[in-house]
């Protein structure tokens, strides 16, 4: 069976700005829970939160 693959408008999707870099960041399946409390768009960010950019 072939892999799943989005079929509709991307841009339709829910963002918001990243907490740690300021970029914005699309919904993800894997947020559908947690979509308020998501704050960064990566560990790496979530990692860096305390420190200057």
């Amino acid at each position: 069976m072939a892999a799943r693959t989005f079929k509709g408008n991307k841009a339709a999707l829910p963002s918001k700005p990243c907490d740690g870099c300021g970029r914005t960041m699309s919904w993800r399946r894997k947020w559908r829970a947690s979509w308020d409390a998501v704050q960064y768009c990566s560990e790496r960010c979530r990692r860096q939160k305390g420190k200057a950019a």
